[in-house]
């Protein structure tokens, strides 16, 4: 559930303001990550994970650890870019600069990638460990 108000909150920070560059890689891994968590969260929730071709089944824990593991990897260069974007508009921060600033936007932004990614490594090392254990469920 984190995983998912994360990356809404990331998604929605980036697309409600001017982005450009190399921040359509942040929205991408924003919204490709949302919309595969929620869609694994619907078919776990609904205990359907036998009808995923492929995935389904005994192989249901690996696929959500696979998912956090491409997760969190394509997170961490995603905080690196809002990083870099954040500190180069780190001059507009000033009280006597009067034009509009991305800065607030991309730091907030950054923040929201940060907590996304911790999620999905918290959930990751939760899983690993439930897999360790012979655990077959994900709840």
């Amino acid at each position: 559930m984190l995983q998912i108000a994360f990356g809404a909150g990331l998604w929605v920070t980036i697309a409600a303001h001017k982005y450009e560059g190399s921040i359509h890689f942040v929205l991408f891994v924003a919204v490709l990550f949302w919309l595969l968590t929620l869609a694994l969260f619907f078919v776990t929730l609904l205990d359907k994970q036998d009808l995923v071709p492929l995935l389904g089944g005994e192989r249901w824990p690996a696929a959500n650890l696979a998912h956090d593991v491409a997760a969190a990897a394509l997170y961490l260069p995603a905080i690196g870019v809002m990083i870099y974007k954040t500190e180069r508009n780190a001059y507009c921060n000033l009280e006597q600069y009067k034009h509009f600033c991305l800065y607030k936007i991309y730091l907030t932004a950054a923040v929201f990638a940060g907590l996304c990614c911790v999620a999905y490594l918290a959930s990751l090392v939760y899983g690993a460990c439930r897999r360790c254990r012979g655990e077959q469920t994900i709840i």
